[in-house]
């Protein structure tokens, strides 16, 4: 059977990051942790000793009490030794979590990627036509955005389409502005989804990927595969994520820090955007957030901080493909921009109310004290109340944009009439 040089690629890389994923989680080659060799020598120690005589047991046993003795003498130095000894264990077990985080990222993202890739195969166009067909006006539009971000799994992807879109003239620019707002509650669902704890079954998700892209005959099967896998390497990611961090939970450097940016939600916003620029992906960066919250290491206003810099730090994926478009395309872009800051803003303002509104609801739903869930759902009532407060005000913010941006054609005609008068 011959695969694709796509497929190779696909398979390589998800060897490679197994590979990687199982290096970095073992335990470290450096020595001090390799319990597992301590099991087949006690009963070997045990089988030496019943075959010693009884007088040089008695020597055995005196030689015992005077180490004893000697060892009460020597126990404030070796204190201090051992404390020592501590410190370095500690930096050893900090290396190992941000490795075996990293390596769960690294997971992560290449599964978001593979799913991203085999859902725009396998739905690219679908999503396109929906978008042409369904975006009459701004109300239909918004439910357009939302319906394409969850079949596409990527508000980012979304916007980008339609802006590759307004700038080939098959959509207007007020017409696109509906499915950019609908997008950003179309991302939602991902982080309900991360929230249900559906991690122990990534490892089935990737092995039947993995057979449907080895034995599908046609390339839709091939393409359905690839989006399992990359469902499989999502969640085992994020499992790998939990587990690297969870010695965390008693680490008082780091609960002080996730209380400042409880405490500091603007500094806590700023990192989320940060972080999201840096992975390209606000699913990422709120599916992180969720699976750090399930471990107890999140509390809800640091994860409501730090999910609304995610919804800021999103931006920069549409903005850069705005380079080199056209003015409709570009005020596509910077509408995106600017209803996210400003959201974001007022979000920032009333993140109190929000993680309050949020627990009340996740209660009312029977999740209860569910930190992961709540801030899943304060994302979702962020994104609800911004795009419903906006819909109504589209109108004068295409006008405004409009004149900020206007086409170059109009810019032209101004400039003439200036030198005209």
């Amino acid at each position: 059977m011959f695969l694709t040089k796509s497929l190779k690629r696909v398979l390589v890389g998800f060897i490679l990051s197994i590979v990687v994923a199982a290096f970095i989680v073992t335990p470290s080659i450096l020595g001090k942790n390799l319990h597992w060799i301590d099991g087949p020598l006690a009963p070997l120690e045990i089988s030496v000793n019943a075959q010693i005589p009884a007088g040089v047991e008695e020597a055995q046993q005196k030689n015992n009490k005077q180490s004893q003795n000697s060892g009460e003498a020597t126990k404030n130095s070796q204190q201090g030794k051992s404390t020592e000894s501590k410190g370095e264990g500690q930096v050893l077990d900090i290396f190992k979590i941000i490795t075996g985080a990293l390596a769960g990222l690294v997971l992560f993202l290449y599964g978001v990627t593979r799913m991203a890739e085999g859902l725009e195969a396998i739905a690219g166009d679908r999503a396109k036509s929906l978008i042409s067909k369904f975006t009459t006006n701004r109300y239909a539009g918004v439910a357009t955005g939302a319906v394409a971000t969850t079949i596409l799994d990527s508000s980012s992807v979304t916007i980008i389409i339609v802006i590759a879109m307004v700038s080939a003239g098959l959509l207007s620019f007020v017409e696109s502005l509906g499915v950019v707002l609908g997008s950003n509650i179309g991302t939602t669902l991902g982080a309900q989804i991360v929230a249900f704890k559906i991690s122990e079954y990534a490892p089935i998700a990737m092995f039947v990927g993995l057979l449907l892209i080895l034995l599908g005959k046609k390339e839709r099967w091939k393409q359905i595969g690839l989006v399992i896998l990359g469902i499989g390497l999502l969640f085992f990611g994020l499992d790998t994520i939990e587990t690297a961090m969870e010695p965390f939970k008693d680490y008082k450097p780091f609960i002080k820090w996730m209380e400042t940016l409880g405490n500091n939600t603007l500094l806590g916003a700023g990192v989320g955007a940060l972080f999201t620029v840096l992975v390209q992906s606000s699913s990422a960066t709120v599916a992180i957030i969720i699976i750090l919250a399930s471990q107890g290491l999140i509390s809800l206003p640091a994860g409501v901080a730090l999910m609304l810099g995610a919804e800021v730090g999103t931006c920069a994926d549409t903005l850069v493909a705005t380079f080199g478009r056209d003015r409709p395309a570009v005020r596509t872009g910077i509408f995106h921009l600017l209803f996210n800051l400003v959201c974001a803003a007022v979000g920032i303002l009333f993140a109190s109310q929000l993680a309050v509104l949020a627990q009340w609801i996740s209660q009312l739903a029977g999740a209860g004290d569910d930190i992961a869930r709540q801030i899943a759902n304060a994302q979702l009532i962020f994104n609800v109340l911004g795009v419903t407060l906006a819909i109504a005000f589209l109108p004068w913010i295409a006008r405004a944009l409009e004149r900020l941006i206007p086409d170059r054609q109009n810019q032209n005609r101004q400039a003439e009439r200036v030198k005209g008068s």
